[in-house]
């Protein structure tokens, strides 16, 4: 089975730290904001202060979730295109910011909600089956992985529909879970060498003369 080249790898870890640290700069120059009830999409809102920092979050993380896809061989196109269009869908995001005020911000609403089922679906796509499929690419692991995500997608979605006040805790969260599937992934086709089976092995039988 083919490798994930380094700069897959280097995407994929790239993408958590550059979140996490992202979203966490761009609220340390926020006055009053707090991280546990507040959303990310607010750091990027026209009037926040320098919102730039969360945007430039938003493009960053996306290409790295692109270079990932591109990147990872082993997994099935599928996963890897529904990877790709998530990513892309969520760095349209940062072009269709929350704008104080409005009750139903559409087009951020769209994009977002394209992005997030990217990211929470794509390994239902990548899996594969076989003995030198790498762990992170196995159907019952790849299964677990849409449903932990997908559980906190329904958390995240519930604070915020319900008000609940940890709708920022939930996103982040689901945020890290998301941009660490990814790298798991990756690290789990580096972690041995695999041998992609083209066809059966020829058997080849020796004959004795009698």
């Amino acid at each position: 089975m083919r490798d994930v080249p380094w700069w897959g790898l280097a995407s994929a870890a790239a993408a958590p730290v550059l979140m996490v640290g992202g979203w966490t700069a761009a609220a340390a120059v926020q006055p009053h904001f707090d991280q546990v009830s507040e959303t990310v999409s607010s750091l990027a809102a026209p009037g926040a202060t320098d919102r730039w920092m969360m945007t430039l979050t938003f493009l960053v993380v996306g290409v790295c979730y692109i270079v990932t896809g591109l990147a990872l061989r082993p997994a099935r196109t599928a996963g890897r295109m529904i990877l790709v269009a998530g990513s892309a869908a969520g760095m349209m995001v940062a072009a269709n910011p929350v704008h104080a005020g409005t009750a139903y911000p559409v087009p951020h609403m769209i994009w977002a909600s394209i992005g997030l089922a990217g990211l929470t679906t794509w390994p239902a796509g990548a899996w594969r089956r076989g003995p030198a499929v790498p762990w992170g690419l196995r159907p019952v692991v790849a299964a677990v992985a849409v449903a932990v995500l997908f559980a906190l997608l329904v958390w995240f979605l519930t604070d915020l529909s319900t008000g609940a006040g940890q709708v920022g805790l939930a996103e982040r969260v689901m945020g890290v879970a998301q941009a660490a599937w990814p790298l798991a992934v990756v690290l789990s086709c580096r972690s041995g060498r695999y041998q992609e089976t083209l066809a059966p092995p020829i058997a080849v039988h020796s004959t004795t003369a009698a």
